[in-house]
């Protein structure tokens, strides 16, 4: 491998090469994809990587790739290709007249490559880091490592997640994660959950879903958010229940859901008896 600490700069990001190891710093300038900001940096082990690609980029460019082994990204399983290519976090674009060097590290690089073409039993890329929240259209959703939560809008979330009332889904009960990327038509965040619970058809009648829109849920806060579930899904290991208290909730909170639950009851979206149950379950949370 090449010399430890050997680094190799390009377009938004920089290639540190160590003996076992890909370290991708990725820059903070107002150009640099909002993704790769978020990302910060990454560490790809050299048994993280199916393959290497150095390709002519555009307008005097060449890209240099590295091609994940699979199952070894949490942010690329949860991505599932739908990333557009500026975004790829491991594309490195470098001007045409470095094309030498960029053949000689990817070279170097391919010597140490071992993949067999198996998918990696476990993730070698670390997911970003819990805790981590964003906005979707109807709920804003969080996650602390351990359980997500979805906190619905009034002015966003449908009556069947409202009468269903806000969710929280502890990991251990979830098998995985569906994210469509919000810039396409019927983006969303939908989680599996480990029982078989058939979703519904539409993610916006789905309370295990959040959807996104124009401005909600962007791909630099909802992927990974993604990835971060996705890797503590695998991770997870049973744990004995530990029962406390559910915090208080704030009363004009309170008050506002119930002023929005009865505008549902009026326009006949809620019967009379789930109008009554879920008042008083609104009630008993003060």
């Amino acid at each position: 491998m090449s010399r430890m600490g050997d680094v190799l700069a390009g377009l938004h990001a920089a290639w540190e090469f160590e003996s076992d190891s890909v370290l991708i710093r990725y820059e903070r300038g107002i150009r640099t994809p909002k993704l790769f900001q978020a990302l910060g940096e990454r560490r790809v082990p050299i048994e993280a990587i199916a393959g290497v690609t150095l390709a002519p980029g555009r307008r005097g460019t060449v890209v240099l790739r590295i091609e994940p082994r699979a199952g070894a990204d949490p942010l690329m399983e949860a991505a599932a290709g739908q990333l557009k290519e500026g975004c790829d976090p491991y594309r490195l674009v470098l001007p045409a007249e470095r094309e030498t060097l960029a053949e000689y590290y990817a070279d170097e690089l391919r010597t140490q490559l071992k993949d067999d073409g198996e998918a990696a039993e476990r993730y070698l890329v670390s997911a970003p880091e819990a805790p981590r929240q964003f906005k979707a259209y109807d709920a804003k959703a969080s996650f602390d490592g351990r359980t997500v939560h979805f906190r619905w809008f009034w002015t966003g979330a449908s009556s069947a997640k409202w009468k269903a009332g806000d969710q929280s889904f502890p990991v251990s009960e979830l098998s995985g994660v569906q994210w469509r990327s919000p810039e396409v038509f019927e983006g969303h965040l939908q989680l599996i959950r480990r029982d078989g619970t058939p979703a519904p058809a539409q993610a916006d009648q789905d309370p295990a879903a959040v959807v996104f829109g124009l401005g909600y849920g962007p791909v630099h806060e909802s992927l990974p958010f993604a990835a971060a579930v996705l890797a503590a899904v695998r991770d997870c290991r049973p744990v004995a229940a530990v029962s406390a208290g559910a915090p208080r909730r704030d009363p004009a909170d309170i008050a506002e859901r119930i002023r929005h639950l009865g505008e549902l009851h009026q326009a006949g979206l809620v019967t009379d008896e789930e109008y009554s149950l879920k008042k008083a379950e609104l009630l008993a949370e003060l």
